[in-house]
């Protein structure tokens, strides 16, 4: 696939502190914008049936209004509602927010600057909210972390994107940038450093050192390993470090800054460090003359280079003044790296590699920079086994829709074209689902409609044939039977929908087997096993017998095993 869309990502860092993207979702498309979260594991809207959501940019997303929306049923990879009819979420955030709803399925798009083709996803349908998530502008979040609804996680399963992702956020003047979902090219001077997907659920780098104009701080290393170690958070807006490191770094800035004035800060709540440069007319690209350069060192030795502006954000009240935008984290030992920190850095979240990649850019020319240094979208890296034909209404048989050799098909994609425009078709959606349900003798819950467009007074629709219920897979003889009659019209469509014809198939095998033929070997292996510790067992027992017999069934009490006290575990 290649597939890989370039999004705008918004700021909205002076009143809310976080970036936005936008993301449409439903058939018509419903617009909203996103906070760009890698902290969190699943996208979610506020849903039409939401009574305690607040007023955000956007009106809220409707179901009954998208003909492409499915809920998700309760099933046991999910938590489920009182009725156990639906599937449902929850999240809480350090900051007492929290999102409360159900899950549904529905095409995302991506925009008309995106490469990605719409898609269907699972997403939470929010009702309820609380805290800043209420109160905040933005719509919702798009949930970028590591879990199966993260919609980086659904795109990888898709086989439409690599397992990668990249994230380029503006500076303090220009605070537009950019996202891009799966594989790029890296910049040949962008590095890496490890982050290891076993340390924690979130995205972690290995900071070993802090250096304030050249001097390493002197702090343990171990720091910046407590709790979920050093994590990248790109929905947080600043730094956070632990106490000590947070002393250790703020005291190395007022030594470096002794010849500036401190002031307050914008807000009486916060005790903010701030300083004033004695100028009004002081521009971001001067800062780096008066303010110290901060290096961040991992355990390879790498170094992320912070300019003033990855660790300073602008007095609100005073020109020319500026604020210390890494604070102590006062909740847990976590060191907690926000958005603040990778400005004007495209930062490459490359997970099937357990790395991320470094490179500092002007993030508003990210597009041209990229193409530039040769780091243009690469893609997917990623052979899905799509069985893919074109085919036209000529005879010859069902052999000339063969597959290569026997697999277990997940799905049959087909696109159609039919002689009748969108708004003809889209209020008989429904019955032309159901009809060809029934002329392909399958269930109606096997046909899912993906997408369709306009094409002048035609329209193309985008099928998906999926297993029933009772089965894992699709046969060859049903994918090529299916197949044949449509791309043969041998199925015929009742006048209302016009002519057809079947313009492209895709077979797409199974990704999930069996749990017997995943597991087969596995249980094998343990019945092996259980045998060679069962005959262990009895030859033991045999011997000990034997060894009885020849000695006395009674010892002196003086030799007889003491008692042994079991000791409290350490709370």
């Amino acid at each position: 696939a290649n597939s890989q869309p370039n999004q705008e990502i918004h700021p909205y860092l002076v009143i809310n502190g976080y970036y936005t993207t936008r993301l449409w979702i439903g058939t018509p498309p419903q617009r909203f914008a996103l906070i760009v979260d890698t902290g969190s594991t699943v996208t979610y809207v506020p849903c039409a049936t939401c009574e305690q959501c607040g007023r955000h940019q956007d009106p809220k997303f409707q179901p009954e209004s998208s003909i492409t929306y499915q809920s998700v049923k309760c099933n046991s990879d999910c938590n489920c509602d009182k009725s156990r009819v639906q599937c449902i979420y929850e999240r809480q955030y350090a900051e007492m927010s929290s999102s409360r709803g159900v899950l549904g399925e529905d095409i995302l798009s991506f925009g008309n600057q995106s490469e990605l083709v719409p898609q269907r996803a699972v997403f939470g349908c929010e009702n309820e909210e609380t805290g800043d998530l209420y109160s905040q502008r933005a719509d919702g979040i798009m949930g970028l972390g590591r879990g199966d609804l993260s919609v980086v996680d659904q795109l990888v399963e898709k086989g439409v994107i690599s397992d990668s992702f990249s994230l380029c956020y503006g500076g303090m003047d220009i605070g537009v940038g950019a996202m891009v979902l799966g594989g790029i090219s890296a910049p040949s001077d962008m590095f890496f450093t490890h982050s290891d997907p076993v340390r924690s659920p979130y995205y972690n780098i290995d900071l070993k050192e802090i250096h304030v104009a050249g001097k390493q701080l002197p702090l343990d290393p171990s720091i910046f390993d407590e709790k979920h170690g050093t994590v990248l958070d790109s929905g947080t807006t600043y730094a956070y470090l632990p106490e000590a490191a947070f002393v250790a770094f703020k005291n190395a800035i007022i030594k470096e800054l002794d010849s500036l004035k401190q002031i307050r800060g914008p807000d009486p709540n916060y005790i903010d460090i701030c300083f004033s440069t004695g100028s009004s007319n002081v521009n971001v690209s001067e800062l780096s003359k008066i303010f110290p350069t901060v290096e961040l060192v991992f355990g390879d030795q790498k170094k992320l280079l912070l300019s003033p502006e990855n660790y300073l954000f602008r007095h609100s009240k005073v020109r020319g003044s500026y604020c210390l935008g890494i604070f102590q984290n006062e909740k847990d030992l976590t060191t907690l790296l926000g958005g603040i920190i990778v400005r004007n850095t495209l930062v490459t979240y490359d997970r099937e590699h357990s790395k991320i990649g470094f490179w500092k850019t002007n993030c508003s020319e990210i597009s041209e920079r990229l193409h530039r240094t040769g780091g243009s979208s690469s893609s997917s890296g990623k052979d899905n086994s799509t069985v893919e034909s074109p085919t036209t209404s000529a005879a010859g048989g069902s052999s000339r829709y063969a597959l290569p050799g026997e697999i277990q098909i997940g799905e049959i994609r087909l696109d159609m074209s039919l002689s009748i425009n969108n708004s003809y078709l889209k209020p008989r959606i429904n019955e032309l689902t159901d009809f060809i349900a029934i002329e392909l003798e399958i269930n109606a819950s096997q046909v899912r409609l993906l997408n369709f467009t306009s094409e002048g007074n035609s329209s193309l629709v985008r099928w998906a044939i999926v297993p029933s219920e009772s089965s894992t897979y699709i046969s060859n003889v049903t994918a090529i039977s299916i197949i044949s009659l449509l791309a043969e019209h041998r199925v015929k469509f009742p006048v209302t929908f016009g002519n057809y014809k079947l313009v492209q198939w895709k077979v797409k095998p199974n990704s999930q087997q069996p749990w017997r033929q995943k597991h087969y070997s596995t249980v094998i292996l343990s019945i092996i096993i259980v045998i060679i510790v069962g005959l262990s067992a009895s030859a033991a027992w045999v011997i000990w017998r034997h060894r009885q017999r020849n000695i006395n069934s009674y010892k002196p009490v003086h030799v007889a095993v003491p008692e042994q006290e079991l000791q409290p575990l350490e709370s």
